[in-house]
């Protein structure tokens, strides 16, 4: 396990270096936050996919593919179908706007109150979205080189703490196009291939599981439409992702490259899947599957190779770990700090301030959640429960009206709250029960009060 920790350490270094560069590119408020809006092709597309391909879609989908065979690739190909529409379909209006933040929309809809109140719901999804990255960073960590999970989750999510707060969006493109290579070859090239080779082949994969394990709905269809609902739609109007879009150079960069995004995180939750499949055959008697990725890891691969894919799986999770950060500090910087501080605009040493709080709070939350999917589906019925309604109809419906966007977010976030503790995180009534209650208080507040102010529907 030397080698591997030495590669490991490698991989890391290597990504404080890129974070370095990055720092020296960001040298104005824009370049730290949407690096400059000037990405081509290859650094959107890569940026884009590593961003939505973190922890839960690595390690969580390798637990589906081990439980429930190949139909766990449903959780990435609702995030890859949610990627192609948003760079399809909103990608051309949302880089008209020039703005920061998704709550910016709701302020040009409503007024600056559905702002702040959207800022709220937003800046917990994305510290969610970054703890669901850097708990499976401790995860990894933890089972394959034996340290304390602590010390694990201080290490790993130390290193994207670090090159998020000194460079912001251009470290995170920088490090996403190395990560996006290095997880591409390491899991889909590399891990799969050894993984069914030492199954003895597909034919051998076939016989050993049961038929249902090929089955692309075994999941069953609740589950497959539960995750359309969160994910699919989460992607639409999470802040991690739009700031994503914001540095597209133009829109047919962001259509073309975006869609490519979107169809490669399809493919790589087959592959993740399918190495979860290989590890049902290979440790079938696993005592948590939560660890099935890092253990079929260690047990397959050999000195140096393993550390090669150890690094492929945590450039997934620190792409998507860095992309929370950045998106939650932006939040705090852009839409509730400029509130406390009397209307004044945030500085580039006050946006990396807070990314580094911003850091810290994660690194925090992370040492007290356990579930990798649990922590991103808390994440993402927060987000649409609370502002998928609301933003929609500042889009699409001309009578929507400030007080009923605050009453359908306070509402939708309020009931996917007490249903998850009511249910538990696994539970598909969160979403559906905050999205009927947001629906039907943003419509009925909506009639009773007075016609919205701002600019009309069009305009945005």
């Amino acid at each position: 396990m030397a080698l591997d920790l030495f590669v490991v350490l490698i991989y890391a270094a290597g990504m404080l270096v890129l974070g370095y560069y990055g720092m020296r590119r960001a040298k104005t408020h824009e370049d730290y936050l949407v690096a400059g809006r000037n990405l081509g092709p290859s650094l959107y597309m890569g940026t884009m996919a590593a961003t939505v391909l973190g922890g839960a879609s690595t390690v969580g989908t390798v637990r589906l593919g081990y439980v429930h065979g190949i139909s766990g690739f449903w959780l990435c190909a609702a995030l890859g179908m949610g990627i192609i529409a948003l760079n399809l379909f909103l990608a051309k209006p949302l880089l008209k706007l020039k703005i920061f933040t998704v709550t910016q929309v709701l302020e040009k809809r409503y007024n600056p109150m559905a702002r702040q109140a959207s800022a709220v719901i937003m800046l917990a999804y994305a510290l969610m979205i970054g703890v669901t990255s850097i708990l499976a960073i401790g995860t990894v960590l933890q089972v394959l080189f034996g340290l304390p999970f602590w010390v694990s989750v201080l290490l790993g999510g130390g290193v994207v703490v670090v090159y998020s707060t000194i460079g912001g969006m251009w470290s995170l493109t920088l490090t996403d196009i190395v990560q996006f290579v290095i997880k591409t070859v390491g899991l889909m090239f590399i891990l799969l291939p050894i993984c069914l080779y030492r199954v003895g082949g597909w034919d051998e994969l076939v016989a050993k599981l049961p038929a249902s394990s090929f089955s692309f709905t075994a999941i069953g269809w609740d589950t497959i439409i539960t995750y359309f609902m969160i994910y699919f739609f989460g992607i639409l109007i999470g802040q991690d992702i739009w700031q994503r879009v914001f540095t597209a150079r133009d829109e047919k960069v962001a259509q073309y490259a975006g869609t490519f995004a979107g169809f490669y995180c399809v493919l790589y939750g087959l592959a993740c899947a399918l190495i979860g499949m290989a590890a049902h055959v290979l440790i079938p008697d696993l005592d948590n599957v939560n660890n099935a990725f890092a253990a079929i890891v260690k047990l397959s691969l050999p000195d140096g190779i393993r550390g090669l894919v150890i690094a492929a799986a945590l450039a997934a999770m620190m792409s998507t770990a860095s992309a929370g950060l950045l998106a939650a500090s932006t939040v705090l910087t852009e839409d509730l700090l400029p509130r406390l501080r009397g209307g004044k605009q945030s500085s580039l040493s006050l946006n990396r301030l807070f990314t580094l709080l911003t850091g810290a709070t994660v690194l925090g939350i992370a040492l007290v959640v356990n579930d990798v999917i649990s922590a991103l589906t808390l994440a993402y019925n927060l987000l649409v429960g609370g502002m998928l309604i609301p933003l929609i109809g500042a889009i699409f419906w001309k009578r929507a009206s400030t007080p009923g966007a605050i009453a359908s977010m306070a509402l939708g976030f309020v009931t996917a709250l007490v249903f998850m503790l009511k249910d538990g995180l696994d539970a598909n009534t969160p979403i559906y029960y905050s999205l009927a209650v947001g629906l039907v208080s943003f419509v009925a507040v909506s009639l009773l009060s007075r016609k919205p102010q701002g600019v009309t529907a069009r305009a945005v």
